[in-house]
């Protein structure tokens, strides 16, 4: 755990700093344990000061932290880790809160604990209404009143049927009956009854024109953005394993290849990754809300998809969160995809999606335009940076199969010369054990060396990593005595190390100083350095 990014972090709903030197009130820690708990989780931390600048003081309370944890589940009935650091010879205790669960609030003795501010209060009567709202029911496991057997597509039963048998191996697949094959993977019930996700994965035309026609999706092909009939349009209302290959074969109908060569290797990189795309797809499926009337849209464009679905995010999954956290609105839907290897495991689509983008060097998924009642996901074709292409192919399969998202989150930002925030320097640090990225300092990361000479950009990688303390201030001081004559202002010592601020040229000019090695004459902007002579 890094404790002075820990120090540095902002107190407030997510994060309590208390001093606990010798003892610690055990109710007045399950308490903070509720509201930080209610308010999405976080981190209690004892043996530190709660205002800035913080100060580690130590800590003598809770000597036995397992049996403090096991209280606190025992109150609290979540799942609480803790962890004691010692850091400058002291001890830190720091107990991790999970988030409630969704749609259910947590208690202390009755009382739900929230933050407001710097106090503990009861939680308002407004959100916990709002708490216990926020959890849809699953429109796919609800029956469908009035469909029957019949209303299902026998052919696309039998395509579930092949890839299910594909995934598991399970022999006896082969030979039940329709009915029984879809009541074991339950999308119909032991009584016969049929639920909305068998007619959206399975039902014929009729049927879902009958019941539900806002299941369909419809496709177009746009060669450009301006308005106006799209250039091929085709409308799919039928059991979606009737159509999922169909959609895929639309799409990679107008998928050009991207060609990039690395000495005598050539690659070529497609603009729509077919892995990526199909996860889009899926996910429109499993997530878009049925209970919405309108359908189910996929532009094409020549160098990007747009996957329009109705009913916005699911409650608690944001555009930062969505990562992280995974709610599918459909779970019957999902559950159904998981089981014929569709996808690898329900609610990780977002993740490989992510790391297909960076893998590929293209842009980001792009969330503009969705929200509370859309969801509309732009995946981005053209590839933006070659020689991240070039590094990803040099980095061996066993190790990028290690990599988590967030490790590719690392390597995007800093392959577009972007600040790595603080919640990545964890990464950030594993990367750097696998010789990817380099620490320069307390907290600023570059990437290797290693990324620069494929690059073939080696004197990029000396800017960026800088010359030490002792060879800048040298290579100032050589400037001044080959300008001995007219004196050189701090202008144009800037322009000796461009990549140092002004301040930092400046330190380096008092360090001079210091050594009695040079002098000014003239003041503030108008000061010019000479190099002192043994003489003077």
């Amino acid at each position: 755990m890094d404790i002075p990014i820990l120090l540095s972090a902002t107190e407030g709903e997510n994060i309590e700093f208390k001093e606990a030197k010798t003892d610690f009130d055990f109710e007045k820690l399950v308490k903070y344990a509720c509201a930080i708990s209610n308010c999405g989780g976080g981190k209690i931390v004892l043996g530190v000061t709660d205002k800035r600048p913080r100060v580690v003081v130590g800590c003598q309370a809770f000597t036995q932290p397992e049996q403090t944890r096991k209280g606190l589940m025992e109150r609290l009935h979540i799942r609480i880790d803790f962890n004691e650091v010692t850091y400058e010879g002291k001890r830190i205790l720091i107990f991790t809160v999970p988030s409630r669960p969704c749609g259910m609030p947590v208690f202390s003795k009755g009382i739900a604990y929230w933050r407001t501010a710097d106090s503990l209060v009861t939680m308002p009567p407004e959100v916990l209404r709002a708490i216990y709202n926020e959890c849809e029911d699953d429109f796919s496991a609800d029956i469908c009143p009035g469909a029957t057997i019949d209303d299902l597509d026998e052919h696309a039963v039998n395509v579930f049927r092949d890839k299910w048998y594909l995934k598991s191996q399970n022999e006896r697949l082969k030979t039940l009956e329709m009915k029984q094959l879809l009541t074991d993977c339950e999308v119909v019930s032991s009584e016969g009854a049929i639920t909305y996700a068998a007619l959206i994965l399975f039902g014929k035309r009729s049927s879902l024109t009958k019941y539900l026609a806002q299941s369909e999706i419809i496709f177009e092909y746009r060669s450009s953005n301006s308005s106006g009939p799209a250039q091929q349009r085709e409308e799919f209302r039928d059991a979606f394993f009737n159509i999922y290959e169909r959609l895929w074969d639309l799409i990679n109908l107008r998928n050009d290849k991207q060609h990039y060569q690395d000495g005598l290797f050539v690659y070529d990189v497609p603009t729509f990754n077919e892995r990526a795309t199909r996860e889009a797809l899926l996910n429109a499926v499993s997530h878009r809300s049925y209970r919405d009337g309108r359908s189910t849209f996929v532009v094409q464009y020549q160098d990007r998809l747009v996957i329009k679905s109705p009913g916005g995010l699911p409650y608690g999954i944001t555009i930062d969160n969505i990562i992280d956290k995974q709610y599918p609105r459909n779970r019957r839907i999902a559950e159904t995809f998981s089981k014929c290897g569709l996808v690898e495991r329900s609610g990780q689509g977002m993740n490989l999606i992510y790391e297909t983008s960076i893998k590929e060097s293209k842009a980001m998924p792009d969330f503009t335009g969705t929200d509370d009642n859309e969801v509309c996901l732009t995946l981005n074709g053209l590839v933006l940076n070659p020689v991240m292409l070039r590094l990803i192919n040099k980095v061996s399969a066993e190790t990028l199969s290690s990599f988590s998202t967030k490790d590719f989150f690392v390597l995007d930002y800093l392959t577009r010369g972007n600040k790595l925030p603080a919640n990545l320097y964890v990464n950030a640090n594993r990367m750097v054990d696998l010789g990817l990225v380099e620490k320069i300092g307390k907290s600023r990361y570059i990437l290797s060396r290693k990324y620069y000479v494929i690059a073939g950009k080696p004197g990029e990688y000396t800017r960026r990593v800088g010359l030490d303390k002792d060879a800048n201030i040298q290579l100032l001081l050589k400037h001044i005595k080959d300008q001995k004559k007219v004196g050189t202002p701090l202008s144009e010592l800037q322009q000796v190390l461009p990549a140092l601020s002004r301040g930092q040229i400046q330190v380096l000019i008092r360090n001079l100083v210091r050594e009695d090695k040079i002098y000014h004459i003239g003041e503030r902007r108008a000061a010019k350095w000479f190099p002192k002579e043994k003489s003077q």
